[in-house]
């Protein structure tokens, strides 16, 4: 055991020389190591916000789980919410907040390997701030294919006034993510996610589709707009993935999607990116759109 100072708090890292992905010979050390230097482009991103945990206390071939409750034994200085289960208010439940550099690496040494937030904060829990659409492809789509769905997917965003911003997942797909004021609940933040995938999948019915059962989706890219629901999450910036060879979910800047797969970016290559460039994201919310005054403009779109 080794005992660091992050953000003024002291943390215990245990069990540092365990492996957690074998293909790539990364250890649990390697695992705390990269969130605590990430963290600076991390935590704002997260911030604020409920967070799922995804943890592998034996590695990612061992048997992993998602965690939503705060465990009683967290420390005090780790911020805990209640968060109502459900959007009407009804019973409730502990979640984790990641407000500094300490809170992640403390969450990393208990084998979170994933972490997934909400697109609200606990601020103004009900209104979320970001509208998420997944790019989900099923296996053997080209990657030219993806790409040029993540483009059309950006100009609509453009189109109808939203600021559209890209992750790589570190999976098998991209999100474009754009930034809201706030002033809408769940409901119409949804409904207006689902109608912009709609909206694309009409008009190119032959690569993209909207269809929930894998079954009836085909060999198109399935465009989720599940994930702005209340309670609903998705892949954290910077964090990891439980996926051979440790990669992370990435912003990427739109002059790098030629460049960068979904799964390229990884626990080793994060770090030198951050070294040499500023996180694309940064800026992200001065540029919150009114979702009332998007689907305005997506209804002229149509």
């Amino acid at each position: 055991m080794s005992t660091i100072t992050v953000s003024g708090h002291r943390v215990t890292v245990s069990h540092a020389d365990k492996t957690l992905y074998p293909d790539a010979g990364v250890t649990k050390g390697d695992v705390v190591g990269y969130y605590r230097t990430v963290a600076d482009a991390m935590v704002p991103r997260v911030r604020g916000r409920p967070l799922t945990l995804k943890r592998f206390p034996d590695g990612i071939d061992g048997e992993g789980w998602f965690q939503k409750r705060a465990a009683e034994y967290f420390p005090d200085w780790l911020r805990v919410e209640s968060i109502p289960q459900r959007g009407d208010g009804s019973s409730s439940l502990n979640y984790a907040i990641c407000d500094d550099a300490a809170t992640l690496v403390y969450l990393a040494n208990q084998a979170s390997l994933e972490f997934h937030i909400w697109t609200s904060t606990v601020d103004n829990l009900f209104h979320p701030d970001l509208l998420v659409l997944d790019l989900d492809p099923p296996p053997g789509v080209e990657l030219a294919t993806l790409r040029n769905a993540t483009r059309r997917t950006r100009d609509l965003f453009r189109d109808i006034g939203l600021t559209p911003y890209l992750q790589a997942t570190g999976g098998s797909g991209y999100h474009v993510v754009a930034p809201l004021d706030c002033s809408a609940d769940f409901d119409t933040v949804r409904e207006l996610a689902g109608s912009i995938g709609q909206y694309l999948a009409t008009r190119h019915p032959d690569r993209l589709t909207t269809a929930h059962r894998k079954d009836d989706r085909g060999d198109r890219i399935f465009l989720d707009a599940n994930r702005n629901g209340y309670a609903q999450t998705f892949i954290a910036p910077y964090s990891l993935r439980s996926r051979a060879g440790a990669t992370a979910a990435t912003p990427l800047g739109w002059s790098e999607l030629d460049a960068a797969a979904p799964g390229d970016h990884t626990i080793r290559t994060v770090p030198k990116r951050l070294a040499r460039t500023s996180d694309p994201w940064q800026d992200m919310h001065r540029h919150a759109a009114t979702a009332r005054s998007v689907r305005q403009r997506l209804d002229e779109h149509a």
